[in-house]
């Protein structure tokens, strides 16, 4: 199969779909690679490495698109990617249709087949090529929510950890899934007061034991979480439901009645946010300020550590690659039903349920169309 690697185009995203190592993998089972100039150089992968292991360098991502079966990428593509895309050519990235009703018009417009990370599942209920950047956004979540509390960022001038004779500040996660329960490992270590929120009593258990007892967790209801959120200096907002929009835990009314220069990090923004006063940033411009609470609403948080996280994600994403490139597409997809899941466009259809209930268009079972 012929498989393209474009240059990720979305503000301040320096990740990159393949790196050498994983391009060097799919080459050696008789695929052909396509990536495009300076695709990996702002993480340190140069052309002459892809060159090396066999890949050929094209100029655009026009060339890109044209010259390829399969584009492998990152973050979910913008207008100008949707518009390159044709009809039967395979799409293996993020996506998050769900908050995204002029993105997924798009895709159903290309006649694409488009499958995303965060929808392929495993035998546990996992999200495995979902799992690898939750973990990063998790631990950098209470890095960036350290720099908010700081007066300089408009926070109210806290130190997470505190000093002797002066109190930590008390960190709440929404959430204890694998985001919540790495933003707890690094909060944790530096010392803050840390609470999390979880409506699954088994996840409550297992943060128990996790943490032996230096995490308070705590079932979410109204109340609770109204409780906690009101006594917090640093929110993390870490709720999923796969495929689907974030839900809003904390209302608008809520936020104007938080401590003044408290902050909020929402890692949920990819979904829509969890907040209800959230807005997607960028790196460029990660912060804004509203009743007082510094809001921190990066919609692809792990570009900031790029190197790390597509290291990591390629680990991951890589053997699926590999299958879709084997087999082709239909053949992957009905050999493999976690992969099947990934599935949200196919052909101009749209083949995730969540998606198509977000946006009020027409579902059709996957295996109807392949």
């Amino acid at each position: 199969m012929q498989i393209g690697v474009p240059k990720e185009i979305k503000n301040n995203e320096y990740r990159v779909g393949l790196i050498p190592s994983s391009v060097a993998e799919l080459i050696t089972r008789g695929h052909k690679l396509f990536v495009e100039k300076n695709a990996g150089a702002g993480i340190g992968f140069e052309d002459q490495d892809y060159i090396d292991v066999g890949a050929q360098i094209l100029a655009d991502a026009q060339a890109v698109f044209e010259q390829t079966e399969m584009i492998v990428k990152v973050k979910e593509p913008q207008a100008s990617e949707c518009r390159m895309l044709r009809p039967g050519q395979i799409l293996f990235t993020y996506l998050h249709l769900a908050p995204d009703l002029k993105q997924t018009q798009a895709l159903i417009n290309s006649g694409a087949i488009c499958i995303a990370y965060e929808t392929v599942t495993d035998d546990f209920g996992r999200l495995p090529l979902l799992m690898p950047m939750s973990e990063v956004a998790g631990r950098m979540s209470i890095q960036v929510g350290a720099a908010a509390l700081q007066k300089s960022s408009g926070g109210s001038g806290l130190l997470l950890a505190g000093v002797p004779g002066v109190a930590p500040a008390n960190v709440v996660i929404l959430g204890g899934g694998i985001v919540g329960r790495n933003a707890a490992q690094i909060a944790v270590g530096l010392g803050a007061n840390v609470v999390i929120l979880d409506n699954n009593t088994d996840t409550l258990r297992r943060i128990d034991v996790q943490f032996s007892g230096r995490v308070n967790s705590v079932y979410s209801s109204s109340e609770s979480l109204k409780r906690y959120v009101l006594d917090a200096d640093l929110v993390i907002g870490a709720v999923l439901i796969p495929g689907a929009t974030a839900p809003k835990l904390v209302t608008h009314e809520l936020i104007k009645q938080m401590k003044k220069g408290s902050a909020v990090i929402d890692v949920a923004i990819d979904q829509g946010g969890c907040f209800e006063t959230s807005h997607a940033t960028t790196h460029q411009d990660p912060t804004y300020i509203l009743d007082g609470i510094v809001h921190y609403c990066v919609a692809n948080m792990p570009s900031a550590v790029a190197r790390t996280a597509t290291q990591a994600l390629n680990h991951a994403t890589l053997p699926y690659v590999t299958k879709l490139a084997d087999l082709g597409y239909r053949q992957a997809l009905l050999a493999d039903k976690h992969l099947l899941k990934g599935l949200n466009i196919c052909t101009g259809k749209v083949t995730l349920k969540e998606v198509a209930e977000a946006h009020n268009l027409n579902f059709t079972d996957a295996l109807q169309l392949i």
